[in-house]
């Protein structure tokens, strides 16, 4: 993803700043040579490093310290501060570095540190001889890249069923239809990327079956590739509307780059669009439509739309948000005809369109798991180390259904930042690492200039509890089951969000009566 360049601010940090104005835990944003810096003190240390995540380009400083990492304040990036390495997704690129000298009472940032040499993995005892992975997705490219970046010089293949590279899926819906951002800001890597690292990249590669007792994934055209160790990260796919007209030429569904392309190429001439389904995905095309001044109706099963996600305050401030940018909802509805004039409600009441996009929900792919006898529950079951059922075999992202420490249940979870962060997990578990996974569920969602992230896993919350103003934009909504916080949702406080994720991993450690990992340099927000 590529970002504009920010201003430079604060001090210059090259010419010193004084020790005592630098405290434990201080953040301060500066710059060096022409380059934005962030000056960190943690630990009785000093540390010198890029000021912004190198995932969408937030300023670092608004973040969260946790030992010595640091933790992005929008989408919960972390970094190592001593090394610059990314240690949890979304961002994939790591942290510029600069020595810090101490003269006196004075710090100066000195030169750029070139980056630390990977680590190397070579004949190791439960270190595979080669790695298959099975999807071109969010979890699969992960997955690929954490292999690299642990060190792992042998053979990785992956077989990506879509035409296109890896791509940055939440643009999607987002910027991308919107108008807002080029098609070269989806891909998350180049091809030149995967040749550099030696990671065989295989697109429009079909996969048909495994088979596990010869440890071979085997592909449509005949052609086998073997397998030390295999990870599933077939993704999902969106469910197809079984109603007549939904194959016309002018109906369009939204996953894979292919999908946005046609969307986007149909939306340049539109004038009316129908949108099915008031997902998440179903609003964020409405607001992108609408950025580009289509005509929009959006059709929805639910009276309060979102409701059983994010409750009836969100639910009713959303319907508000998209009626004041021209939306008309057709709620507590569905469809039940499309044509080539329009769509056809059950009621009878028709909608004029000349481009529908239907969102109505994803499947997990899980039919090659279930074909090859692999542990099947409402998604492919794994432990906590997300192994399947049968040894060598992982899996990760949208088809994965593992036990969530957070809540005690067995979840699955469809969003980009918890297949990237599997993806870590499991890449690192395939070199036999055996960490467990324990990320907290994260997402976010964009709709015109409102911005929303969601922390935890609130299926079946009982209650709410909104604390500051929704209709300013300034707010939290708290999601308790049985008066336990299991989820939390944030307007416009990052920062709380952010601090929210670290009091879940800290309720998670304390209810295992194991000692804390670390401190932040933030509060908790409490249970």
């Amino acid at each position: 993803m590529t970002t504009e360049t920010p201003a430079l601010s604060g001090p210059d940090l090259s010419l010193g700043v004084s020790l005592a104005s630098l405290p434990e835990g201080t953040m301060l944003q500066g710059h060096s040579g022409g380059d934005a810096v962030l000056l960190v003190r943690r630990g009785g240390r000093l540390f010198a490093v890029g000021a912004f995540c190198t995932h969408y380009g937030a300023p670092l400083a608004d973040g969260a310290l946790v030992d010595e990492t640091i933790r992005c304040p929008w989408h919960h990036a972390c970094f190592d501060l001593r090394t610059g390495s990314v240690l949890r997704a979304p961002a994939r690129d790591p942290l510029r570095r600069w020595r810090v000298e101490e003269v006196g009472d004075i710090a100066f940032v000195r030169e750029e540190l070139h980056e630390p040499e990977a680590p190397v993995l070579a004949g190791e005892a439960g270190v595979p001889a080669s790695v298959v992975i099975v999807g071109g997705g969010a979890a699969g490219n992960t997955a690929a890249e954490t292999l690299r970046r642990e060190g792992y010089t042998g053979p990785i293949t992956m077989l990506s069923a879509d035409d296109a590279l890896p791509c940055d899926r939440p643009n999607l819906s987002k910027g991308y239809l919107a108008g807002a951002v080029p098609e070269d800001w989806i891909p998350l890597r180049s091809i030149e990327f995967y040749r550099e690292h030696k990671i065989d990249l295989h697109l429009n590669a079909l996969v048909t079956s495994l088979d596990l007792a010869a440890r071979q994934v085997i592909l449509a055209d005949g052609s086998r590739y073997p397998y030390d160790a295999l990870l599933l990260a077939t993704g999902a796919r969106p469910v197809q509307l079984d109603i007549p007209g939904a194959s016309l030429a002018h109906v369009h569904y939204l996953r894979t780059v292919s999908d946005s392309r046609n969307l986007v190429a149909a939306a340049t001439s539109a004038k009316s669009a129908v949108v099915i389904g008031a997902s998440f995905i179903g609003l964020e095309v409405a607001s992108s439509l609408r950025a580009r001044g289509i005509d929009v109706h959006a059709i929805g099963r639910e009276a309060v739309l979102m409701e059983a996600v994010l409750g009836p305050q969100i639910g009713r401030f959303l319907q508000t948000l998209h009626e004041s940018h021209g939306v008309t909802f057709h709620l507590e509805t569905t469809a039940t005809e499309i044509d080539d004039e329009g769509v056809t409600l059950t009621n009878g009441e028709k909608i004029a369109a000349d481009l529908v996009v239907i969102g109505v929900g994803a499947r997990a792919e899980t039919a090659l798991a279930e074909e090859a006898g692999l542990a099947i529950d409402h998604g492919v079951l794994v432990n906590e180390y997300l192994e399947t059922s049968r040894p060598h075999v992982f899996a990760a992202g949208d088809i994965a259904r593992w036990p969530d420490p957070l809540t005690g249940e067995t979840i699955r979870v469809e969003h980009f930042v918890v297949a990237e962060r599997q993806g870590e997990t499991a890449a690192r578990n395939i070199l036999g690492r055996h960490e467990r996974f324990a990320a907290i569920p994260f997402f976010w969602t964009e709709q015109y200039d409102l911005g929303i992230a969601y922390v935890g896993h609130g299926a079946g919350w009982d209650a709410i509890e909104v604390d500051g103003d929704l209709q300013e934009r300034i707010c939290s909504i708290i999601f308790r089951r049985g008066g336990r916080k299991v989820a939390a949702a944030f307007v416009h406080r990052d920062l709380e969000g952010l601090c929210t994720e670290l009091d879940f991993e800290r309720s998670i450690v304390r209810r295992e009566g194991r000692p804390d990992p670390g401190g932040s340099a933030l509060l908790p927000m409490g249970d």
